[in-house]
């Protein structure tokens, strides 16, 4: 288990951040009405917000190049 932690931790740090940037964004402007499809919910906006910081780390990572010989 610690080792796949060790492997993703990358991933997993960037989920973490982006779900609490999610919540944060949701406890403070979220969409009081209900008519707002992620912000009206806690639970919406912080996975959307940890698909978001998941996705945002995908820019930045480099592909490791495998050597066919």
């Amino acid at each position: 288990m610690l080792e796949k932690l060790k492997t993703y931790k990358f991933q997993v740090l960037a989920i973490l951040i982006g779900a609490g940037l999610g919540y944060t964004y949701y406890a403070t402007i979220g969409c009081s009405s209900g008519s707002c499809a992620i912000t009206s919910s806690p639970v919406n906006s912080t996975l959307y917000g940890a698909m978001m910081g998941y996705l945002f780390l995908g820019i930045f990572k480099k592909d490791k190049k495998q050597n066919h010989d």
